[in-house]
């Protein structure tokens, strides 16, 4: 008989519901974070924030006399220093305009990057979701108990809202604050709420729709190249039969990347916004003016109301994909 073997009672503190659900979580955002291919990702969707947060930054000292931007400007002598002083005047007269086009611009295209890389991240996700835990049988160990089907589910999910908090929240959060921290003018701060309360809106309602589908993908089958063939089909396949003109409705909001390229544009307002400066701004090039105006109707959004109902679509059917195959095998 061991001599060492120690048959004292257990006297650990148990550490209860909430820390079987963090030991989920983080164990899936360590396993990714281990993925050059994850890295990259990250680095790609941090370099992207930081260039239009830059942008952002020197749009906030446009107002300020001697400020970066009559620094970066002046380099271009004296027509320089005239186009930065026009540019002054025109933030000056018109600040809600100004801001609120230049502010939905930014996190429009913060969101269309991050959207992308997102997708991109989940793909490799799909099959550590619930695919691998389905072909190894292991849901019949995780789901006994202690670790209940909750657990499970909360777990896993709250690595889908890591992920894309890292890649998408974060990055966004962090446009919006570099380009208003070091603003003269509390306007930027006034201006630049409602742009990224709405963008905060729609990374929630891609967050939900997406982690939904792609849990659904993931206990569809237990192989793990079918699961990502699948996602790679709704996500580009689906997508592109979705950007083929004269296409019907129905078959376009199939597509989960339209109807979120759709409410991208309704809740941000980037047609509204475009065509407000074109139409309000005294712009020199009357060309330009036009432009905007143009590039405001096209991205103006008239079946918003089917895309959402398309997304909750896709989102029922991924949350019964996963409950119907939600259980110890």
């Amino acid at each position: 008989m061991d001599e060492n073997l120690d048959l004292s009672r257990w006297r650990e503190r148990p550490r209860g519901v909430g820390y079987r659900r963090w030991v989920i979580l983080s164990t899936g955002l360590r396993k990714l974070s281990r993925l050059w291919f994850f890295r990259v990702l990250f680095l790609m969707s941090w370099v992207v924030a930081t260039f239009l947060a830059l942008t952002g930054f020197l749009a906030s000292q446009s107002v300020v006399e001697g400020g970066e931007l009559d620094s970066l400007l002046s380099n271009f002598g004296p027509r320089g220093a005239a186009v930065a002083s026009a540019i002054r005047a025109v933030v000056l007269l018109y600040p809600d305009v100004v801001m609120n086009t230049l502010f939905t611009t930014i996190f429009w295209l913060e969101t269309n990057c991050a959207l992308f890389i997102s997708l991109l991240a989940l793909t490799a996700m799909i099959p550590s979701l619930v695919t691998r835990d389905r072909a190894s049988n292991a849901l019949t160990v995780y789901l006994s108990r202690p670790l209940t089907s909750a657990d499970y589910l909360l777990g896993k999910l709250g690595t889908i809202a890591g992920v894309l908090i890292l890649l998408w929240t974060g990055p966004l959060l962090f446009t919006w604050l570099l380009s208003v921290l070091f603003a003269s003018d509390h306007d930027f701060l006034v201006y630049s709420l409602s742009p990224l309360l709405r963008a905060l809106l729609f990374n929630g309602i891609a967050l939900v729709a997406l982690s939904a589908i792609a849990m659904g993908v993931s206990a569809l089958t237990r192989t793990a190249r079918t699961t990502i063939v699948v996602w790679l089909g709704l996500w580009l396949v689906a997508g592109f039969v979705a950007d083929i003109p004269h296409m019907p409705r129905w078959m376009q909001h199939v597509s989960f990347n339209y109807d979120l390229a759709q409410l991208r544009s309704q809740i941000l307002g980037i047609g509204s916004a475009l065509t407000e400066a074109g139409q309000k701004l005294p712009l020199i090039n009357h060309r330009l003016s036009e432009n905007l105006t143009e590039a405001g109707r096209r991205t103006t959004v008239t079946d918003a109301a089917g895309s959402l109902a398309g997304l909750i679509m896709l989102g029922a059917l991924g949350a019964l994909s996963l409950f119907r195959r939600f259980k110890p095998e």
